[in-house]
C-alpha cells in the first residue's frame, strides 16, 4: 500500500457495530473479491471487497473475515483468514501479509491460514443457528458476473441446507452509510490530496493543452501524495464534451474560450474523494459563462442548505429541481410557459439538469446507503448540481463532499476554490 497505516480502531469499531446487529448465535462470513482476468495470463488490478475492507482494512486477495460472537471459544469470535505466504509466488507477485502485520492493520488477534480453515469452520457452523452471508446490494449494481460472494453462498446452502441464512447486506447498507469520525478523517485525507491536485491543475491548464495531459497531471499529483490512485476514472471534458456525464476518453485539445469540466478524486486508505470543478481554459470566464456558473453555484449552495437529517433524497431532489426551474428562467433557458405546461413526471428543468444531485460517498464512490429512507447524521454525500446547454455547447458542474452532523453540515471541501473570483485568481497566479 502507498498510504500510511490507518488507525486499526477504525476497523475494531466497525466490527463492533456489525456484530451488535447480528441475531443471537449467528456466524457471519465475508469473502474478498476475485482476481479478475484481462487477456492471456494477465489480471486486472485487484480491488478489495468494500464490505470486507470496512471490517478489517486488509487489501489482499483470498482474505476472509469470520465473526461469531457466541463462539464458546473466545479465541475464535473474530477470525481473519489469509492466504499462506508462498516463497515462489512472492518472487513473481510480491510479498504477502504475515500474521503480525495483519494484526496491526486489522486489530484482529486470531489469524489463520486459508488452507487450514475447513477443519475449523465446519464445527463453528454446526454450533450456529444462523449464517450471515454477503452479497452486493448496492442499488446501482449492474454486474451479472457470478462473483465469489454468490458462488460461496450457493456452496454453503448446498452443504448446510437446514441453517437459517441472513443477508449481511441489510446490515451493511445502514452501517456503512453512517461514517464514524475516524472514517471521515481518512476521507478528509483523500479530499486534501484532491484539493492540492486541483490547485496544481489550475496552474497547468492553458489553451491548447490536451485533456490527457491534464489527466496525467492529476495522476502524478495523486501518487506523489501517497494516494492509491484515482477513486474512479477521471473526467476531463472541455467544450461540448462536458455535457457527457461519464466522458473518460480525455483525448481532445482544450481550446481558448472554452470551459473545461473536471471530475476527479483521490483514493486514500480505501476511502474516496469526489470533486467536480468547471474552469475557463484561458483563465477568464466570459460574461455568459460567469452567469451560468453562478447559477450552478447558487443551486449548489441551495442544495447544501437543505440536505439535512430527516429529509429524503426524493424530497431533496424535488426541492432542488424547483429551485433549478427558477434559475433556468433567469438564465433564459426556460420561460413561465414552459413551467406551466411541463409534464410533472418529466419536469422542464430536466432538459438542462438530467442527473441526480447527490449520492453517498465512502469506500465506494457510489457508496452504500438507502435511497428511500430519510438521511441521517453521520452520512457523507456529494452535492453536485449541473447545467448542460446543448445550444451553447456548455456543461458546468460543481461538486463538494459534505458530512451531515447533528449540529449542521460540514463541507469537507470548504477550502477548495469554488467561486468565479477564486478560480480566476488561482489561474492567474
Amino acid at each position: 500500500m502507498k498510504y500510511l497505516p490507518l488507525d486499526p480502531n477504525i476497523f475494531v469499531q466497525n466490527r463492533k457495530r456489525f456484530t451488535g446487529r447480528m441475531e443471537k448465535n449467528s456466524i457471519a462470513i465475508f469473502n474478498s473479491n476475485d482476481e479478475l482476468p484481462t487477456n492471456g495470463d494477465a489480471t486486472h488490478r485487484f480491488k478489495q471487497n468494500a464490505d470486507l475492507y470496512w471490517l478489517c482494512g486488509i487489501d489482499q486477495e483470498d482474505t476472509m473475515v469470520i465473526l461469531f460472537p457466541n463462539n464458546p471459544d473466545p479465541r475464535f469470535r473474530e477470525v481473519l483468514v489469509l492466504v499462506r505466504p508462498n516463497e515462489m509466488k512472492e518472487k513473481w507477485d510480491g510479498k504477502r501479509l504475515r500474521a503480525e502485520e495483519a494484526r496491526k492493520i486489522s486489530g484482529m488477534q486470531t489469524i489463520i491460514w486459508l488452507d487450514s480453515l475447513e477443519a475449523l469452520l465446519q464445527p463453528w457452523i454446526h454450533l450456529a443457528d444462523n449464517i450471515y452471508l454477503n452479497t452486493n446490494e448496492n442499488d446501482r449494481k449492474a454486474n451479472l458476473v457470478p462473483v465469489r460472494d454468490y458462488r460461496y453462498a450457493a456452496e454453503l446452502h448446498e452443504r448446510y441446507p437446514l441453517h437459517n441464512y441472513r443477508r449481511s447486506a441489510r446490515i451493511m447498507k445502514g452501517l456503512r452509510a453512517v461514517k464514524t469520525p475516524q472514517e471521515v478523517a481518512v476521507m478528509q485525507q483523500a479530499i486534501d490530496i484532491t484539493h492540492n491536485t486541483f490547485v496544481r491543475v489550475m496552474k497547468f491548464v492553458k489553451p491548447g493543452v490536451m485533456e490527457y495531459e491534464i489527466e496525467a497531471e492529476i495522476l502524478h499529483s495523486f501518487l506523489t501524495q501517497r494516494a492509491t490512485g484515482p477513486a474512479y476514472n477521471s473526467i476531463v471534458a472541455s467544450g461540448d464534451r462536458a455535457r457527457t456525464l461519464h466522458y473518460i476518453e480525455n483525448n481532445q485539445a482544450c481550446k481558448d474560450g472554452e470551459l473545461i469540466l473536471m471530475d476527479f478524486g483521490a483514493e486514500y486508505g480505501g476511502y474516496c474523494a469526489d470533486l467536480t470543478r468547471t474552469i475557463p481554459v484561458n483563465g477568464k470566464f466570459s460574461k455568459r459563462q460567469k452567469d451560468v456558473y453562478n447559477g450552478c453555484l447558487h443551486l449548489h449552495n441551495y442544495a447544501k442548505s437543505i440536505l439535512k437529517p430527516g429529509i429524503t433524497l426524493a424530497t431533496y431532489t424535488d426541492k432542488v429541481g424547483a429551485e433549478a426551474s427558477k434559475v433556468f428562467v433567469k438564465l433564459g433557458l426556460l420561460n413561465k410557459q414552459d413551467l406551466k405546461n411541463e409534464d410533472k413526471t418529466n419536469p422542464a428543468y430536466r432538459k438542462y439538469l438530467y442527473h441526480g444531485i447527490s449520492h453517498h460517498l465512502g469506500i465506494d464512490v457510489h457508496d452504500l446507503g438507502s435511497r428511500t429512507e430519510p438521511v441521517e447524521a453521520g452520512m457523507v454525500f456529494t452535492i453536485e448540481p449541473g447545467i448542460y446547454i446543448e445550444e451553447e455547447q456548455i456543461g458546468i458542474r460543481i461538486e463538494n463532499n459534505v458530512w451531515l452532523t447533528k449540529t449542521g453540515n460540514k463541507d469537507l471541501m470548504a477550502k477548495i476554490p469554488i467561486t468565479v473570483e477564486e478560480i480566476e485568481a488561482a489561474m492567474k497566479r
